[in-house]
């Protein structure tokens, strides 16, 4: 399993903007074959900040995602949006035999 995390900081006027787009591509985003789950997230501090946190069943399946035709439309339109550049994590999980 693949845990993704990503940090995005977008302008106040555009976070409205890019709460909508996720919604109207988040079921599209979870049909994609290993995506497990997906979940947007926003700082309670700071409005501005928003986190993705999606679990993708194996790197494989993250990867065919990110090299999707989808993937970058859907990166385009929301790194136009951007305030600053945004931070990515991955882990993946470890479980014992």
């Amino acid at each position: 399993m693949i845990i993704r995390i990503v940090k995005m900081r977008f302008n106040p006027s555009d976070c409205s903007i890019f709460q909508e787009l996720f919604e109207t591509r988040k079921a599209q985003i979870r049909s994609f074959e290993g995506c497990a789950h997906l979940e947007l997230w926003r700082d309670t501090t700071d409005p501005t900040i928003f986190f993705t946190y999606s679990i993708w069943q194996s790197q494989t399946s993250l990867d065919k995602y990110r090299f999707s035709e989808f993937f970058k439309d859907t990166w385009g339109l929301t790194r136009i949006l951007f305030f600053e550049k945004a931070q990515a994590w991955s882990v993946q999980s470890i479980s014992k035999q």
